[in-house]
């Protein structure tokens, strides 16, 4: 059912995906959504759950601070890749009134590891000689969320793996030595990002379906 809503709330929107729709996508009763979640209130905020789990997921190793910001780096931009539906619902989520206290309340449940995680890249902002750790660690996390705004625009026609290696450069680390999991090439010729691949896909977001 979780699967279904996300990819229900990536198509439709909150507002336009019904608990029937989405029962119907997920081949079960539409009461067990208020068996296993209460309602669509409840749905929605196990989607941003979700959503958070996969943020405070992100790849983390052990090694030099280079090393693990470009961990960092390969984690949020993998999982842009492959979590597309999930973020552009829960980005709609963030910024819609009707659910921004749902998103809210998650942040809420979930602050203890949203301040270690926000901590931890602090910390190796100040590692790697940065001025304002702090205001570095926001900038950062903003640029990989742009990537993230863009590439649910225009999917496939955004370069995905040329921004990481962008973002490896902005931050001075060596170029990677492979491409992200799962693969996105290097685009070819202009990068010119458009949206024309919801014109060819019908009612499924760029990027691909939960």
């Amino acid at each position: 059912m979780l699967r279904a809503a996300i990819a229900a709330f990536s198509e439709r929107g909150v507002a336009g995906a019904s608990i029937a729709e989405i029962t119907t996508r997920a081949g079960v009763a539409q009461g067990l959504v208020n068996y296993h979640f209460g309602g669509k209130d409840q749905l929605i905020a196990a989607v941003i759950d979700r959503w958070f789990e996969t943020v405070l997921g992100f790849a983390r190793v052990e090694g030099t601070p280079d090393e693990m910001l470009a961990a960092v780096i390969d984690g949020a931009l993998g999982a842009t890749g492959y979590a597309t539906p999930l973020e552009r619902a829960v980005l709609a989520m963030q910024q819609q009134p009707s659910t921004h206290r749902l998103f809210a309340e998650s942040e809420v449940r979930h602050e203890v590891r949203v301040t270690a995680a926000e901590d931890a890249m602090r910390e190796l902002f100040r590692a790697r000689g940065a001025e304002d750790p702090e205001l570095e660690e926001i900038m950062f996390r903003s640029t990989l969320e742009g990537v993230f705004v863009k590439f649910a625009v225009f999917g496939d026609t955004y370069p995905l793996e040329d921004a990481r290696r962008w973002v490896y450069r902005r931050y001075g680390l060596p170029a990677p030595a492979a491409p992200l999991v799962p693969p996105v090439r290097l685009r070819d010729g202009e990068r010119r990002p458009r949206a024309t691949g919801a014109l060819e896909s019908g009612p499924h977001p760029p990027g691909g379906t939960a």
